[in-house]
Order: C-alpha cells, then sequence, then structure tokens
C-alpha cells in the first residue's frame, strides 16, 4: 500500500494561527488606542473563545487524521459490545459536539459489521457524550441551573460560550448529570471521630409545587374536587398542589454543656456581663433529599451516612426533629432494625411556638407581659419540668373561666406538651451537650428548596425537582468537583462499553 501524505501540525491549526495574528494586529492598530478596558474585554471575549474553538478543532482533526492513518497501515481488530468483529473500515463518518467553545466537528473512523451498530473507537478514546453536549457544558449547566431557573442558566451559558443550547436541553442535561449522587455516597468513606464526639441527625419536609401529572395520587385526587368556590379557596381549603419532599441532615459535633438561662433570657431580660455558653457548632454537614424517593428511604439513607460514620454504635446518636408522628414512627423504625440507641429530641423552637400560641389565651395582643409568662414556661421546660409546665397552664385557664374558643391555643399547647413529654428532657440534653435545635435541617429546608425550588411561577416536573434538589444538596456538602469526576468516569463506562475500549487510544 501506498504511504499517505499526512498534513503537518501547522497546515491543521493554520486557522487558529491566522486567528491568533490577525487579533493581535488588531490590538497593534493605533485605533485600538481608542477603545475602552471594556470594549477590549468584549473583543477579547468574542475573538478569544473563536480562536480557542479554532484550536480545539485543529486538535481534533489531527486526532482523526492520525487515526485513519493508523488503521490503514495496521488493522486493528475492533470488537462490538457483543464482542463480535467489526471487519470493515469506513472513514469520513462525522458527528458535532457543542463545547465551551462553540460548535466543532469530530471526524473518526467506523468499523463494520452488516446487521450490527458501526463501532467508532475514537469516541471511546475521546470519551464523548451519547448526546451533542459535551462534558463541560454539562457541568456548567449543572451549576448555573442549581443557581437560578433554567431559562437564567440557558442565559448564562449562552453569554459565556455562544448559542450552544436550548432551555429543554439544560434541563436533559441536569437531570443526567444526577444520576450518580446516590451510588457516590454509598462509596464515601467519612473522617473517623472519637467516641465522645456527637452523631446528629435531622429530618424534616418541605412542599414543593408540582405539575399536576407529577403529583401524588392523594394529592390528585383532591386538586380534582371542585372546591366551594370557583376563584378562590375557602376558610381551610388547600390547593393540592404540592408534593412533598423528605430531607435529611447527618453532622458531628462536639458536646457543649449549658444551662437554661444559657438557651432563653429569664422573664425581664438578662441582667450583668454573664458570657453565655454557646451550644454545639456542627461540622462535616451532609445533606439528602428526595422528591421521588418515599421518607422511610430518604431516612434509612441517613442511618447509612451515620453507620458509615460510626459502623460500631459506640458514640451517642442524638435524633433531632419537629415532632411529625409519622417522622417519629419511621426514625424508631429504622434504629430498631439496625439496633441502635437514639436520644430523640424534639425542637425547643418548635415547642415555643405552641407557648406563645397558649400565651394570647391570657395576654391581649401585644402585651409585653406574654413574652415574660412565655420566658417563665419555657426555663421550666429545659429545667425538666414538662407535666408542671403543662398543669399550671391547665389551671391557669381553668382559673381564667377562659370560654373554649378563648382557650384553644392552651389546650392544644398542654396536649401537646402531655403527647410529647418522653422527647422533651431537655435538662438531661442541656446536661450531656446535645443540641435542641432543628437549625441545621431548617436552613437546609430553606436552602435546598425555598431558595430554588420555590421561586415564583416555578411548576416542577418529577425528575427535574429531583434532580436540582439533589445536586444543591451534593454542592451544600462540598462534594461536587469530587462527585463530577465520579459521574464523568461512570458515564464512561455507560456511553462506551465496547470490549477493546482500553487498547485503542488516539495521540496527538
Amino acid at each position: 500500500m501506498a504511504p499517505y501524505d499526512t498534513p503537518s501540525r501547522t497546515d491543521l491549526f493554520e486557522p487558529a494561527t491566522r486567528m491568533f495574528h490577525r487579533l493581535i494586529a488588531q490590538l497593534h492598530e493605533p485605533t485600538s488606542a481608542a477603545l475602552t478596558h471594556a470594549e477590549l474585554e468584549e473583543i477579547l471575549d468574542t475573538r478569544g473563545r473563536e480562536l480557542l474553538r479554532l484550536l480545539l478543532q485543529a486538535h481534533l482533526d489531527l486526532r482523526a487524521l492520525r487515526e485513519e492513518m493508523a488503521a490503514k497501515t495496521r488493522r486493528p481488530e475492533v470488537r462490538g459490545a457483543d464482542g463480535c468483529v467489526h471487519p470493515h473500515l469506513e472513514t469520513g463518518h462525522h458527528r458535532q459536539l457543542a463545547t465551551l467553545f462553540g460548535t466543532v466537528t469530530v471526524n473518526r473512523c467506523a468499523w463494520r459489521l452488516p446487521g450490527t451498530v458501526n463501532v467508532c473507537p475514537a469516541d471511546a478514546a475521546l470519551s464523548l457524550p451519547r448526546r451533542r453536549h459535551s462534558a463541560g457544558l454539562a457541568r456548567l449547566a449543572a451549576l448555573e441551573s442549581v443557581r437560578g431557573s433554567f431559562d437564567a442558566a440557558r442565559t448564562a451559558i449562552c453569554r459565556r460560550c455562544g448559542p450552544v443550547i436550548g432551555k429543554r436541553q439544560v434541563e436533559d442535561l441536569v437531570v443526567n448529570a444526577a444520576a450518580d449522587i446516590a451510588a457516590f455516597y454509598r462509596r464515601q468513606v467519612p473522617a473517623p471521630c472519637t467516641a465522645g464526639t456527637l452523631l446528629v441527625l435531622s429530618a424534616d419536609g418541605k412542599g414543593i409545587v408540582m405539575r399536576p401529572n407529577a403529583l401524588r395520587e392523594a394529592t390528585r385526587k383532591a386538586a380534582a374536587r371542585p372546591g366551594v368556590f370557583r376563584t378562590r379557596l375557602a376558610a381551610g381549603e388547600k390547593p393540592a398542589r404540592k408534593r412533598m419532599a423528605t430531607l435529611v441532615a447527618v453532622y458531628d459535633a462536639k458536646p457543649a454543656v449549658r444551662r437554661p438561662h444559657d438557651v432563653i433570657a429569664p422573664p425581664g431580660g438578662r441582667h450583668g456581663n454573664r458570657t453565655l455558653r454557646p451550644g454545639p457548632h456542627a461540622t462535616a454537614k451532609w445533606l439528602y433529599g428526595s422528591v421521588v424517593t418515599e421518607p422511610a428511604t430518604v431516612i434509612a439513607a441517613a442511618f447509612d451516612q451515620a453507620e458509615a460514620r460510626d459502623p460500631h454504635h459506640h458514640r451517642p446518636w442524638v435524633v433531632l426533629v419537629d415532632g411529625a408522628r409519622h417522622q417519629l414512627d419511621l426514625i424508631r423504625t429504622e434504629a430498631a432494625r439496625r439496633s441502635v440507641t437514639i436520644r430523640v429530641v424534639i425542637d425547643f423552637v418548635h415547642v415555643l411556638e405552641y407557648l406563645w400560641a397558649a400565651s394570647w389565651c391570657f395576654h391581649t395582643a401585644g402585651d409585653p407581659a406574654a413574652e415574660d409568662w412565655v420566658a417563665a414556661q419555657a426555663l421550666m421546660l429545659l429545667a425538666g419540668d414538662v407535666h408542671q409546665v403543662a398543669d399550671c397552664i391547665e389551671a391557669q385557664a381553668d382559673t381564667a373561666a377562659l370560654t373554649q374558643d378563648r382557650r384553644h391555643g392552651a389546650d392544644r399547647c398542654v396536649r401537646y406538651l402531655r403527647g410529647k413529654a418522653e422527647f422533651l428532657h431537655y435538662d438531661r440534653a442541656l446536661a450531656a451537650g446535645w443540641p435542641i435545635a432543628t437549625g441545621v435541617i431548617e436552613g437546609a429546608c430553606r436552602h435546598l428548596i425555598a431558595d430554588r425550588l420555590d421561586i415564583s411561577g416555578a411548576r416542577w416536573g418529577l425528575a427535574g425537582a429531583e434532580a436540582v434538589l439533589q445536586l444543591r444538596a451534593v454542592q451544600s456538602n462540598g462534594d461536587f468537583d469530587t462527585y463530577w469526576r465520579y459521574h464523568l468516569t461512570r458515564e464512561h463506562h455507560r456511553t462506551h462499553r465496547s470490549p477493546d475500549q482500553h487498547g485503542y487510544t488516539l495521540t496527538a
């Protein structure tokens, strides 16, 4: 076979070289001296991006030429995913690839076998995606989409990379970007802690406004029922347009012993300069959430993360919740299944809301005395006198001879305190240095859901909501870069399954 002439490196990179010299010439021109720095930035941004695209295109062309030369001289044995040899070589195959610098054309050789799909080894060597958009664009789409709307993400990408993507394509890339999050966290090994370090778990739920076809069956039926009014909701009616997402948090904390007055000021306020003892500080926070998976599975994932941190159950496990019965049942069931001892503490701030509701039964609106009344009851609660607080509120309501409607808040508070008394031993929690508030998971609900999924006018599909929620959690955990490398490896193995992919390389 006669040897083929391979164009030199200079010939392939000539368009990029010409662009580079034209850009230098433009900056040398006397007229450039009149340009402002903003105009110079715009010129370099636009022309510079095109220069980078030409460099990438030239590199791909060089790899294509070397692949063709090697294929025609060495005739490697190429096998498909089914293991069959593809003996027939066909050159001239190409596909488009949208990149951070613009769209380029990837030329490569195809190896054929009648009745089967062509094999293009260069696709595996370059780890090309199944679709048109590069890994760099997919990463950018994921990062932009977890910050703002898909429209805003598309605008930001096109402003940086040119018109390379549409809104629907951004959504598809984001959904695909979240595909390996569960597998990624199953492989992670948390840093070990001492036996005295607290292991804190917390769970909560928050609704996300969904499209009708993404609602759970019961919610969809409730939404279909006619309301009292045609144009607005009646008192007590709900729009039935949300699907509940479950969020969990796991973190480490050193015990911080406190007294009741470190948590809440006594009636009349604080006096003197006594320094307050700080509460436990959360470290190594891990957040996870799902709008698709059932709450029991999400809570099991939190226990998986906790057991990865303390496989032998040597550390004290503290579970912070807001008191929802269904949530408590799931947590206790999971703890029993794993034979782990947990200390359940109900959020003290949640209990304070019940005390404030009771206070308005005995005070007029805006009465400053209500604050002192709440402080007195709260200090008794922090001292461990749950039943005494309930008895005092009930006795005060009886003494004041309040009507049934007027004493509703007091009765509700009493029922709550007595019903949840086993989880309100704040005296033990403070003495042991445990946290008593769910600030971490409450903040996660605001950050992961409210700040992005609850933006005005948003109506979510199931796949998009799940992907954005989980990607925001990965980013909050500080794991995005590590996760992305893992995702690209998994994506490569999903896309390029040819048995010979590891033995076929392209060099440039």
